[in-house]
């Protein structure tokens, strides 16, 4: 790459080339084509930005939402234009976060879950319409959390675990149905998990690895949840 970075994202556009955004030390946004494996600089994002999420858009477009620091850049989002490589700010979020997920579900909206907000950890959960640039409130959360984990199921539905709430690290999981904008606790996981992953294996069962325990210890076991 043109320049080091740490705690930024990536996505692939559907030319096939990879966008990566911010945290560099001079706030730019860079593509990677495979076929060449080369780097070029492209434009930078309004404002810089770490610890953030990327999600790549039905339409082409990337959206960029919140940043680490400043409650007010919090609230924030961008979208990136490949056809002409500018990042455009676009409507912000009702509520500041850090350290949340995005998912983009079937409909092509965006889903962005709790997180930090000014002073806690947040119940809240959002949603961007791309036809739109806004975002409006969605069904709350039954468990606080940041520094967790989502991930979209085939059928539509959002699956969130794991993370820490305000007492704590937290072993809870929930589904979002985006008919009902509802969300529903499922079983709990074994063990508490802060930073873990999830993934989707070809059984539709959900894979979750890893992560920090309540003893900041981390860890190297895994679960499958076979009940979704």
């Amino acid at each position: 790459m043109n320049d080091p970075r740490v705690s930024h994202t990536a996505s692939i556009l559907p030319n096939g080339k990879v966008l990566v955004a911010d945290c560099s030390s001079i706030n730019i946004s860079e593509l990677f084509d495979p076929s060449s494996g080369l780097w070029t600089i492209t434009g930078s994002t309004n404002i810089p930005r770490c610890c953030h999420t990327a999600s790549a858009l039905t339409n082409g477009e990337v959206l960029v939402a919140s940043r680490y620091g400043e409650i007010v850049n919090r609230y924030t989002a961008e979208l990136y234009d490949r056809s002409i490589g500018i990042w455009t700010k676009t409507g912000s979020m009702n509520v500041p976060r850090e350290y949340h997920t995005a998912s983009i579900l079937n409909n092509g909206k965006v889903l962005v879950t709790d997180g930090f907000n000014a002073d806690a950890v947040d119940f809240t959960a959002e949603l961007f319409d791309s036809s739109t640039r806004l975002w409006t409130l969605t069904g709350q959360m039954n468990n606080a959390r940041a520094f967790h984990t989502a991930i979209a199921l085939t059928a539509g539905k959002v699956l969130v675990a794991g993370g820490e709430d305000n007492n704590g690290f937290t072993n809870s999981a929930e589904l979002y149905d985006p008919e009902t904008e509802v969300w529903t606790e499922i079983g709990n996981m074994n063990f508490a998990r802060q930073q873990l992953t999830s993934s989707i294996l070809m059984s539709g069962q959900v894979l979750v690895t890893g992560g920090y325990n309540s003893n900041v210890n981390i860890l190297s076991s895994a679960e499958i949840n076979s009940s979704i």
